[in-house]
């Protein structure tokens, strides 16, 4: 299989794998027993949480892990309308992930007011329309998708901070696409939460973070037995954790030797051979700042849900676009945000590069893009024709 759905998300790393085994076997302790075994769990969690605040440059104190990215986008939005019931406003984005989209939807049915700020053609947010939103002194919560799912086009956050905070408004970035794919450094940024999920970058699935600045206020959304230092409880999955800790650190290590130019120039040369061959299709955000993996590609003309299914047959795997909407019959909201329309949605295809992907499997797999492409074409035409 060559995959190309890493967005979706990714394969966990071997090392990973071993560096789990003994956590599945040996030492399977509760991480907040006294016990022998309930130490070593906790030494490993401990471990994990520096690796992950090693990789975002800031304290340990500051992480908390969660399940994923969803219960931290959840924990966030629902702590802030609760604690700041004198500022009804919050502001998003138009091309937000669901979890940021259904929290807003919440936010607006307990009583408070969703700005939802526009994007260009490219997907880039317009930040005189941010600014035009923020009401000083209403103004609860910002939260902004750094790097989306579909098209990869990075939010500008530092001057979405900077215009929050001048207005006295927090900051919440959803950071499930970023973190391990560019490197993130928030001690020169002052993001006030971040929410980010391991299997987006070789970890394992059900495992998370959520970053909550030493700056501002935060009271845990799931209550029990007090764990995560009473910011989170639940009985810690240490498993998911230590994993989560090692993908953080090999993610560290790749970045150290540039291994984000390096895949920002395979998928360069993907995008190049198709257009040599189909001159006619579009590259989302190709003039905007993204994800040095993600490609969004609209084809006019070709069934994206019938290329998908060729693709897969011929051992390539890649997405209509996010695959939280995988069972959706509606058009990508995203691209509807950008100014295209239902038919445009519907011949668009995501491929989007792990750490593993090779030259030679985007090479192999443009071919069969190609052919499977005008494969469709041809068969349209036969139709029209009869």
């Amino acid at each position: 299989m060559i995959y190309l759905d890493a967005n979706a998300t990714t394969k966990p790393d071997p090392q990973v794998v071993e560096a789990i085994l003994p956590y599945l076997t040996d030492i399977y302790g509760n991480a907040s027993s006294g016990h022998q075994l309930g130490r070593k769990a906790r030494k490993g969690l401990e471990k994990a949480r520096s690796q992950v605040a090693d990789l975002m440059k800031v304290s340990t104190e500051e992480i908390i892990f969660t399940s994923g990215a969803t219960e931290s986008i959840n924990s966030v939005l629902s702590f802030v309308q609760h604690e700041y019931p004198e500022r009804p406003l919050l502001i998003i984005s138009a091309v937000e992930h669901e979890a940021v989209l259904e929290c807003a939807s919440r936010w607006e049915n307990d009583g408070g007011r969703v700005k939802r700020v526009a994007v260009d053609a490219y997907g880039r947010l317009n930040l005189e329309e941010l600014q035009d939103a923020i009401e000083p002194g209403k103004t609860a919560l910002i939260s902004m998708i750094w790097a989306n799912n579909e098209t990869g086009v990075i939010t500008p956050l530092a001057e979405v901070v900077e215009l929050a905070h001048e207005a006295g408004a927090l900051v919440h970035a959803d950071a499930a696409q970023m973190v391990g794919r560019l490197p993130v450094n928030l001690s020169s940024m002052a993001v006030d939460y971040l929410s980010l999920s391991a299997h987006k970058f070789h970890g394992l699935k059900g495992t998370g973070a959520l970053f909550v600045s030493r700056r501002v206020p935060f009271r845990p959304w799931i209550l029990g037995g007090g764990q995560e230092r009473g910011w989170r409880s639940g009985t810690e999955n240490v498993t998911g954790i230590v994993a989560l800790g090692l993908a953080a650190e090999k993610a560290a290590q790749r970045f150290a030797v540039g291994s984000h130019e390096s895949v920002a120039h395979l998928r360069d040369g993907f995008e190049q051979k198709l257009a040599a061959e189909m001159p006619q299709m579009m590259i989302h955000g190709q003039k905007a700042s993204r994800l040095p993996n993600t490609s969004s590609i609209c084809l006019p003309g070709v069934d994206a849900a019938g290329m998908v299914i060729l693709l897969d047959q011929k051992g390539i795997a890649c997405s209509g676009g996010s695959a939280c909407r995988s069972a959706s019959l509606h058009p990508s909201h995203v691209l509807e945000a950008m100014g295209f329309n239902t038919e445009h949605a519907l011949s668009t295809l995501r491929f989007s590069l792990s750490a593993d992907t090779t030259e030679a499997e985007l090479m192999e797999a443009a071919e069969h893009i190609i052919s499977s492409a005008g494969h469709l074409c041809q068969q349209r035409d036969s139709l029209v024709s009869f």
